[in-house]
């Protein structure tokens, strides 16, 4: 199973998951030509994809599905909130009903060999999900756009091979930023997105022995930076009620409009 951000951050997200046979995107906030060149450098075109599943409705991660569905006429897997609020929205065109295919959260499906299950988080949207996709015993997930966490979360996202996860922003720098009051009180609420300390606190209850990679995401623009973000997760995973050091794990930091190295599982 390999798993590749060829776009992440507040501006547009875009996720890569995929086997040998079976080829899906989480969301595509960024244009049609971006997308088809981030897959061309994974060897792979729009003509490849098999479904895209879609985390929200805002549209730094629906921007460009509209264009990719109905061009290449790949599936749109979301909750029924979720397609019902992209629906509403003018970013997605005249989207056939039939690209649409309704999913509940804790209900695993399988497009191609592939099992999905979509996992219920904190965030300001209809009824957004995470992803968890498993392909044989190996285990990847997708999880970001979350305020906070608790014990489901942490359950659902236990046991992962390679795990995409939002640090999005350094608090003490949204704090002094640019960003007017209510935005700043949204993104630090619990249906907002996850601080670096959060993410670092997070991750260290779902680190396990087989843990192969971790990668950051979503990072804010103005609120955060890849290094500062790495380094914060890496403090929380080494102060953390855990039996690791951050030195026993991979982490890359995904970029905004670079596709990642490729990892494989």
């Amino acid at each position: 199973m390999r798993l590749c951000s060829i776009a992440s951050g507040s501006s547009g997200n875009c996720i890569y998951v995929g086997s040998d046979t079976t080829h899906l995107l989480v969301d595509v906030g960024i244009s049609g030509r971006k997308t088809e060149e981030g897959l061309h450098e994974l060897g792979l075109s729009g003509e490849d994809i098999h479904g895209i599943l879609v985390t929200h409705e805002h549209s730094d991660h629906i921007g460009g599905i509209g264009v990719m569905a109905r061009k290449r006429g790949i599936p749109i897997y979301a909750t029924a909130g979720t397609i019902e609020a992209m629906k509403r929205a003018n970013t997605l065109g005249k989207a056939e009903d039939s690209l649409f295919h309704e999913i509940r959260a804790d209900e695993s499906f399988y497009i191609g060999d592939i099992m999905v299950d979509a996992t219920k988080i904190s965030h300001d949207a209809a009824e957004p999900v995470a992803y968890r996709f498993r392909y044989e015993n190996r285990r990847v997930a997708v999880c970001t756009d979350l305020g906070t966490f608790d014990d489901y979360i942490v359950e659902k996202m236990r046991g992962m091979d390679a795990i995409l996860i939002e640090s999005n922003h350094d608090v003490r720098m949204l704090q002094v930023g640019p960003y007017p009051y209510y935005l700043k009180k949204r993104i630090l609420g619990d249906r907002g997105h996850l601080s670096n300390e959060n993410s670092g606190r997070l991750l260290s209850r779902l680190l396990h022995d087989n843990m192969k990679q971790i990668i950051l995401g979503h990072l804010s623009r103005e609120n955060n930076l890849p290094e500062l973000a790495y380094e914060t997760v890496r403090i929380e995973i080494e102060n953390g009620d855990n039996p690791y050091h951050a030195d026993d794990f991979p982490i890359q930091v995904a970029r905004r409009s670079e596709v990642s190295p490729v990892i494989t599982v």
